[in-house]
């Protein structure tokens, strides 16, 4: 997906940027930055699509987004607590260019490997929870000692990657708007029933002009990627409100009955809704 470029601020000469992003809702921009992205939701939950994948999360999830991986963070807006997430921006090249070339950080390049990828943390959790609250009053030599610390223990976890495509460019400002209109727009829709001559217009496009630019661009069709959405949007709720049907969930999420929502989860998720919820 073509995505806004963004710059991480600096406002120092500094190699490792620390940033809390405490706000009511995360973001309304799909974007992409040279820096490895290592985050933490200390609070909150919501969407996320990273690369052409579409997935949720939730408190204490620990998330690695690698460089000029295009990605957005979108809240649930009935989730009525504050958004806390708390990052950490390096690249591999942050703190001199063969500096993780060196022998010393062999066991680290499987981290970088899976980063282009972006990835979740599964495990040891808790720990890494500490390690990133250490660093809300660190200074700068112990926030770099302590970035040391989380990779460490990321070589012992267990993780899931995030995206198997990434589109290898980056984009102009420009050319980032278009989809980031199409996002969005998605975002907020698609419990409605979004035809292609609709978000056609939205990107600006004619219908078939629309469909080879955004395959191109995701490796999917849009109305693959609009399923995805409403698929995950309905674990949510399966997850979060036992006392509602599956019917009902598959209405909210804007199927119009209840085999085509089965069948579509079942391609998506590989396993029926009333066993997902069960598990």
């Amino acid at each position: 997906m073509k995505a806004l470029p963004f710059q991480i601020p600096k406002t120092q000469n500094l190699g490792l940027v620390y940033q809390e992003d405490i706000e009511n809702y995360f973001y309304d921009t799909f974007h992409q930055h040279n820096e490895i992205q290592i985050s933490i939701i200390i609070e909150g939950k919501g969407t996320l699509i990273i690369g052409d994948t579409i997935t949720n999360y939730i408190s204490n999830d620990i998330i690695i987004i690698g460089s000029n991986i295009p990605h957005v963070f979108k809240s649930d807006f009935n989730d009525h607590k504050k958004s806390f997430m708390i990052s950490l921006f390096f690249t591999e090249k942050s703190f001199g260019k063969e500096f993780f070339s060196l022998d010393d950080f062999k066991e680290l390049q499987v981290f970088f490997k899976k980063s282009l990828n972006g990835f979740k943390i599964i495990n040891n959790k808790e720990l890494l929870k500490l390690e990133f609250l250490n660093l809300r009053k660190a200074t700068y030599l112990e926030r770099f000692i302590g970035l040391f610390k989380i990779l460490k223990l990321f070589t012992k976890t267990e993780t899931k990657i995030l995206t198997d495509f990434v589109y290898p460019k980056k984009y102009s400002i420009n050319h980032g708007k278009r989809m980031q209109t199409v996002i969005n727009y998605t975002i907020d829709n698609f419990s409605n029933n979004i035809n292609l001559i609709e978000i056609a217009n939205k990107a600006n496009m004619t219908p078939n002009a629309f469909c080879r630019y955004f395959k191109q661009r995701t490796n999917k069709t849009y109305f693959t990627f609009l399923n995805e959405l409403k698929i995950e949007n309905a674990c949510k709720l399966l997850k979060e409100n036992k006392e509602i049907t599956v019917s009902e969930i598959a209405y909210q999420c804007g199927f119009s009955n209840l085999s085509n929502f089965n069948r579509k989860f079942m391609e998506i998720k590989s396993t029926t809704p009333s066993k997902y919820r069960k598990n």
